[in-house]
């Protein structure tokens, strides 16, 4: 295993709580909109059974989404996930949401894709990002997924963890 494995994986272990941006993460950035300005947005449909593995892990996990849209609370609706949406302060209620549940930002993962996830990319103990996020913040991250938004990111890091739990179990 090399150094940068053996570091990545001391972060995965670490970790006891995993949020993730909505928009070009479990999208693939790309909004549909209908002449009544109806949004619709494409999504992975393999995330649902990630999000489940990893909370077998027993890894909490929850959407973090700077957007007030009916899409993003159906979508979550529909994974069963917690969802944080209209959030105008993405540190802020990071910080909060993992403080109420007894976490540091040390333990948490954040998974992200623009400029906008750039502060919670380097509050958390491990920074991911979409294969295809913003050049500016994949300097930031400790992992880039090879999978992009929308097209199988979010299992990928679910089974990253999922994976990596079930090796210690072993």
């Amino acid at each position: 295993m090399t150094k940068k494995r053996k570091g990545l994986a001391k972060r995965i272990d670490r970790v006891r709580v995993v949020a993730f941006d909505f928009d070009g993460v479990f999208t693939d950035n790309t909004v549909y909109v209908s002449e009544k300005g109806e949004e619709s947005v494409r999504c992975w449909r393999g995330d649902g059974l990630g999000l489940q593995k990893l909370a077998a892990a027993g890894i909490e996990s929850f959407i973090l989404s700077t957007e007030t849209n009916a899409v993003v609370a159906m979508r979550a609706k529909k994974l069963k996930s917690l969802c944080f949406h209209g959030v105008a302060d993405k540190l802020e209620e990071l910080t909060r949401l993992v403080a109420e549940r007894g976490v540091d930002l040390s333990e948490t993962a954040y998974v992200g894709n623009d400029i906008n996830d750039a502060d919670c990319l380097r509050a958390v103990g491990l920074a991911i990002v979409v294969a295809d996020a913003h050049p500016d913040v994949m300097g930031i991250a400790h992992y880039v997924t090879r999978r992009a938004g929308g097209r199988g990111a979010v299992r990928e890091v679910c089974d990253l963890f999922a994976s990596d739990h079930a090796q210690e179990k072993a």
